[in-house]
């Protein structure tokens, strides 16, 4: 499966390559590829980021990945020993995903389904594809709306620049 990483966008820096040819971007001192895995990677499962830097990572406050791992949208988080939470690197490309995920609408209900499948392992392959064409259209949808929206504004914003200009010009129409 191909590992997703996507940034916040204030947090972006410009993408680089690294000697593989895997597109990675960096943000808050964390390396994030948009390559797909090459298998057991070493040092992706190791837990070593803070519950507080895996929070920035994906713009979710540390309450949220507590509550995400008490309802199974995250599991065998790594803890160190004094039992604070520590994050893998293939945790934050989870985070990265199910973050993606939340964006698109999906409801929490079906992200857990989602990630019940996953751990279920490939032969619920077919599902998760069914559940990922499904958002994916309902995704579109929600981009065709949001572009008539858009259209909506620009026609309203030309209207009123050119009442602005109009009344600018207008020395009747400048005190009302």
């Amino acid at each position: 499966m191909a590992s997703v990483g996507v940034v916040r966008r204030e947090d972006a820096a410009r993408p680089h390559r690294k000697g593989s040819g895997a597109l990675f971007f960096r943000t808050e001192g964390i390396s994030v590829s948009l390559s797909a895995p090459t298998g057991d990677e070493p040092g992706r499962d190791i837990p070593r980021h803070t519950i507080g830097a895996a929070a920035r990572h994906c713009g979710l406050s540390q309450d949220t990945l507590r509550w995400y791992e008490r309802i199974g949208l995250l599991s065998h988080i790594g803890r160190d020993h004094t039992g604070r939470r520590r994050f893998s690197d293939r945790d934050l490309e989870w985070l990265t995903l199910i973050t993606r995920l939340r964006t698109t609408g999906m409801s929490v209900a079906d992200m857990i389904r989602y990630a019940q499948l996953v751990r279920a392992g490939e032969s619920t392959v077919p599902e998760r594809l069914a559940m990922f064409r499904a958002t994916r259209a309902e995704a579109l949808d929600r981009i065709a709306e949001l572009q008539q929206t858009v259209a909506t504004l620009d026609y309203k914003i030309a209207l009123y620049e050119e009442h602005t200009a109009s009344a600018a010009r207008s020395p009747d129409n400048a005190a009302s």
